[in-house]
């Protein structure tokens, strides 16, 4: 008997811990979020902690992989690009919409954006793998 609740009271708690990371139920309004991808070498901890993790880890990645054009450098090109991506159930990016700057400066916020790793773990939202939105705005300026 002592061995069935004690069963009993994990499984419980097993599940209402569950529910709470990926949605809710209230008087009969059942209320889902949206888990967002896990970056590679952020799987660990609470869903707060690996979302933190994913954005430090993105900012890096841009940070790392940025290179200003060089043409648009001698020509002093600058401006603000807004790349909208989502990652997919897979785990892969899929670029969306780039706008803002010139050409040369949105293929190079494209490319930076595309460069990212495949994600340990896609979106994810009532336990199903989804696509999730991003949009990234990269600034550049040459400092001349």
């Amino acid at each position: 008997m002592k061995n069935a609740l004690l069963v009993l009271c994990i499984l419980f708690s097993t599940t209402l811990f569950a529910q709470e990371e990926w949605g809710d139920v209230k008087k009969n309004v059942v209320t889902l979020k949206e888990i967002p991808p896990v970056w590679p070498g952020c799987e660990e901890g609470s869903a707060a902690k690996r979302d933190a993790c994913f954005n430090n880890m993105l900012a890096q990645h841009i940070a790392k992989n940025f290179k200003y054009p060089p043409q648009a450098y001698k020509k002093n090109e600058q401006g603000r690009v807004v790349v909208k991506f989502i990652i997919n159930e897979k785990g892969l990016v899929e670029i969306k919409d780039v706008s803002g700057g010139t050409a040369a400066l949105q293929e190079e916020a494209k490319r930076n954006i595309m460069a990212m790793p495949k994600m340990s773990k896609p979106g994810m939202m009532g336990g199903k793998p989804r696509a999730i939105k991003f949009t990234v705005p990269i600034t550049f300026k040459t400092g001349k």
